[in-house]
């Protein structure tokens, strides 16, 4: 499952981040690493961008950027 399946309030935990280059990076810079919890905030109304909370920080993620992310559901 990925990141930008999940809705609203929805929680889960990281299972590995795809991806190559700047935006596998970003995600590691942002704190996006294997085993930290996420909870979804909240999603704009077309799906993107999505408003995340890890480690206590809001985050906003693209579609894209959320595909990424590989996680299962909690």
């Amino acid at each position: 499952m990925r990141l930008n399946e999940l809705k609203p309030k929805e929680s889960c935990r990281i299972i590995k981040i795809h991806g190559s280059g700047t935006t596998f990076r970003r995600l590691l810079d942002m704190g996006c690493l294997r085993g930290e919890k996420i909870i979804v905030s909240k999603v704009a109304p077309l799906g993107d961008p999505m408003d995340i909370i890890i480690r206590g920080y809001h985050l906003s993620l693209r579609k894209n950027e959320a595909k990424e992310i590989e996680i299962e559901k909690l």
